[in-house]
């Protein structure tokens, strides 16, 4: 019983020190849901925005973003989405 609660502390102490020098690393994720509507994303239909590509549910919310798009990336990185880095980007 002892042995588990050193190996449990040492995973907790190996985790904690991870997130403080990678902060944010393995809490990104990817995105999965439209930013407008919130629907599940088509990859056939998206936006490349500032070298990063931002995928929708439908046309209709394809067109909402391109009126703000500032306002929709900001909401996906206070959620901590990754965009995924539009092809023409160079990166």
């Amino acid at each position: 019983m002892v042995h588990f609660k050193k190996l449990f502390l040492a995973l907790g102490l190996i985790l904690i020190v991870s997130l403080l020098i990678f902060p944010g690393s393995s809490l990104a994720k990817d995105q999965t849901t439209c930013p407008v509507m919130g629907g599940l994303i088509n990859k056939n239909i998206y936006a490349d925005y500032q070298g990063n590509r931002v995928y929708f549910c439908c046309p209709p919310c394809l067109k909402e973003f391109k009126k703000n798009p500032e306002k929709y990336v900001k909401k996906m990185q206070e959620q901590g989405i990754t965009l995924a880095k539009s092809p023409d980007s160079g990166t």
